[in-house]
């Protein structure tokens, strides 16, 4: 198991391989469908200090956080998958979230230095390990807003570094 702890640092991503087994800790944003495409856009417009986070050495949950907790969603959703490339451009490390990528998307992460894991839904488990949320950005999308949580091993498998997929 891999202890990773956020900010993530460049060097952390260089030694990981695809099948890796990761334990995260720290803080990491929580943010899908809804949210993400506002996050590149104020991301791509030098307005990312505003969601009171910031994106360099980061780590994006694909999740909605709800009082019933948080599970990871599919991350091939468009307007997920659409944000990676951009978000990883931005500075963000590690993609959290289920199911398979495009290969271009795969390949998005290895320009930028970011790699994407697969977490399994366990709701209950990662429940139990999430130490504190914090409610950053767009208040009105209710629980697909932007969150930070602080979180304390929560498990992941790398799913795609460095031009590979475990899905290939």
């Amino acid at each position: 198991m891999i202890r990773l702890c956020t900010p993530i640092r460049k060097e952390d991503i260089d030694r990981l391989k695809v099948g890796d087994t990761v334990e995260i800790s720290g803080c990491i944003l929580c943010g899908r469908d809804a949210v993400l495409p506002r996050v590149v856009k104020m991301a791509e417009e030098g307005r990312e200090k505003e969601l009171g986070a910031a994106l360099e050495g980061q780590v994006i949950f694909h999740t909605a956080v709800s009082p019933a907790g948080v599970g990871p969603t599919s991350s091939n959703k468009l307007e997920i998958e659409e944000s990676i490339a951009p978000l990883s451009r931005a500075g963000v490390r590690l993609h959290l979230g289920k199911g398979a990528l495009k290969k271009e998307t795969v390949d998005a992460l290895n320009a930028y230095g970011a790699v994407y894991a697969v977490i399994p839904p366990v709701t209950a488990l990662l429940g139990a390990k999430t130490v504190e949320k914090k409610l950053l950005a767009f208040p009105e999308l209710g629980m697909e807003a932007l969150w930070l949580l602080k979180v304390d091993g929560y498990p992941a498998i790398i799913a795609a570094a460095h031009g590979r997929s475990i899905y290939e």
